[in-house]
Parts: structure tokens; sequence; C-alpha cells
């Protein structure tokens, strides 16, 4: 039977809306072939944020100036950053991607920046005006063994 890990709460999150349990162990999606480069694939965390209406540049402007920065210090790394052009969502939400080397490392640096009093401030502060975020979705993705993505 597979191990369990506990998804953590985003700091953008209640501290109760975010307490599932991930069901699974990642496990490669390739084929037998190509199991030999599995070490060098990486874990991609999907995260979108759906933001309170009009306040998607409040969000994209503390991206920039200030949690990129803190991710840096965390060691945390972006793999990019997309807002709908057309589709669902519409103006109202950022996509970005997360590079990890395991769920552990996410489970650990993810932790350590959410806590980070430099980060609980500024989010904050960010927000005096009101919520930016009204709903997260995340995900983790595994690329296949054909993906030009590893």
């Amino acid at each position: 039977m597979a191990a369990k890990t506990p998804a953590r709460a985003s700091p953008n999150e209640s501290e109760d809306a975010r307490r599932a349990e991930l069901p699974f162990r990642a496990t490669p999606l390739t084929s037998d072939a190509s199991r030999t480069q599995q070490e060098a694939i990486m874990i991609y965390e999907l995260r979108i944020y759906h933001c309170v209406t009009g306040r998607l540049p409040a969000l994209l402007k503390r991206f920039e100036t200030t949690t990129l920065e803190l991710w840096k210090r965390h060691g945390i790394r972006q793999a990019g950053f997309w807002t709908v052009m057309v589709g669902d969502g519409g103006n109202q939400d950022l996509h970005y991607l997360l590079a990890w080397e395991s769920l552990a490392e996410r489970e650990a640096k993810w932790n350590k920046f959410a806590s980070d009093p430099e980060w609980l401030a500024k989010r904050a502060e960010s927000e005096r005006d009101g919520p930016i975020v009204a709903s997260i979705k995340n995900m983790f993705l595994q690329p296949t063994a054909f993906s030009a993505v590893k």
C-alpha cells in the first residue's frame, strides 16, 4: 500500500481548508526502456490562484516584488507563470509551476516559506485593501517518458 503524505496548507488558505491527504506516492509514468532516466525527472506542482474580482494585478505585483525573492532564499524553483489569454478563468486566474526533486523537498521548503515571518508580514501588508486570492487549486505532475519537459 502506498504511503500517505499529508498535504500542507498554502499560506493563502485558511487553516482548515486544506487538511486533505495525498493518497499516493509518486510512481514513474515511464516505459521500462526509459526507467534509467527516472532519477533526473522532476515533480512539478501546478498551482492555480483564482483571484477576488479585480485583484489579479495585486497578486502579480506581490509575486514580482516579494514572493519570488523569498522563494529564492528558501530554494523554491519556479518553472513558469501564466495568465489566461482565452479560456476558463478569464482574467482572474494565475497559473504557475514549481519544480521539486521530491515530495519531501516540497514539504520541507514550502513549510519553511509558509511560516517565514517576513512572508507573513508582507502578505498581510499586500492584503490591507482586502483579500487577493479567492481560491487555490494545486496538483502534482510527473512528466511522461515522451515529455519535452523532464
